[in-house]
């Protein structure tokens, strides 16, 4: 049996009281379909509110969904797209950026999840050569899948990069709240400010039930989103249910104090692996994921009670990821390294024998 909360990921949380109630209150009576409810309009309200009023917003079921439709409405298909080699659009999401798109994704080599303008240049050699796959977006991720965050500086920069070369920028935001918690900035900040032109904004990682949105800082973008939503499978119905859950979301500062408790728990989990145990922490700490080499050997002892992901091997020992949620506990982390604790000892007494 697992724990009833483990350290896998924080799409395995379950949603906040909140947000829950805000769904079961957008539940009484019918509304408009596909988002010409009262619902959607406060929700774009609050983005506006948080992410600046000059801009449109787009409700969608997932963050595959998200990036899809964020990355068409900028390309075409003999354009490229820009991004890290461990990047989720590159690895996780089964080609359907490359499908939907038809556009190449090149990929930047990088140790922590970020990558630069020297990587990216590498691929601009080919401007203009109708041979050739040209570059039009640059897509980073924010939080990194390393957990690694982007500076507003650093985001700047690329945009700036990108602008001059005739591309543009999209942030990839699976986890932009933890990356704004983690830098003590406003979700506009490094965003809107720092030159990003489209933006994939999740909810679910952070205590919705499901729901993500697309945000166009350049609205000369999003002139076909609709089209590109349904086409995509990706315009709700019943999108006042989104709707309501980003509205609460955003309001009171919820955002902030769900993303501020995932990563002081991991915070927390990775002193206390160093700590404690001796586990060596792979990755800066900067948003809700831990990364560590554990032995190869503890990994079925461990999934047994608590699953987590395994990201690569390295000799004896595996590189592991643990990601505390918005409503992980000291009590959970505690619970956690203590079994580990009591894994680690057994294995070593029965070595011992």
């Amino acid at each position: 049996m697992h724990a009833s909360k483990g350290f896998a990921s924080d799409n395995n949380s379950g949603v906040h009281p909140a947000i829950m109630k805000a769904i079961e209150k957008a539940n009484a009576g019918h509304a408009i379909a596909y988002g010409n409810d009262h619902y959607t309009m406060r929700a774009i309200k609050r983005m506006r509110a948080n992410f600046g009023d000059d801009i449109d917003a787009y409700f969608v079921f997932a963050g595959t969904g998200a990036n899809v439709v964020a990355l068409k409405s900028m390309t075409d298909s003999f354009n490229a797209i820009i991004c890290a080699e461990t990047a989720h659009m590159n690895i996780e999401e089964v080609g359907a950026p490359e499908k939907f798109t038809g556009c190449k994704l090149l990929t930047v080599p990088t140790t922590d999840g970020k990558i630069g303008i020297d990587g990216i240049r590498r691929h601009l050699h080919a401007m203009g050569n109708p041979h050739h796959s040209q570059p039009r977006v640059v897509s980073i991720t924010q939080a990194t899948e390393y957990g690694t965050v982007y500076t507003k500086d650093e985001i700047a920069d690329i945009a700036d990069f990108a602008h001059s070369n005739g591309m543009l920028l999209h942030v990839d935001g699976a986890r932009l709240a933890n990356a704004a918690v983690s830098l003590g900035s406003s979700l506009k900040s490094i965003t809107s400010d720092a030159g990003v032109d489209a933006l994939s904004f999740s909810g679910t990682k952070n205590g919705m039930m499901y729901g993500e949105a697309v945000i166009f800082f350049d609205k000369s973008l999003s002139r076909n989103v609709r089209f590109i939503q349904k086409q995509a499978t990706q315009l709700p119905s019943k999108m006042r249910f989104i709707s309501a859950q980003f509205e609460a979301l955003l309001s009171n500062d919820l955002w902030r104090r769900n993303a501020k408790n995932a990563n002081g728990m991991a915070r927390k989990l990775a002193s206390r692996l160093e700590d404690a145990l001796g586990i060596r922490i792979t990755q800066r700490v900067e948003a809700n994921a831990v990364f560590a080499l554990i032995p190869k050997g503890y990994i079925e002892d461990i999934q047994r009670r608590y699953f987590f992901y395994v990201w690569r091997e390295e000799g004896e020992f595996a590189e592991v990821r643990f990601m505390p949620s918005f409503d992980t506990t000291s009590g959970d982390v505690e619970e956690f390294v203590g079994f580990l604790g009591d894994l680690m000892a057994d294995k070593k007494a029965k070595r011992l024998k």
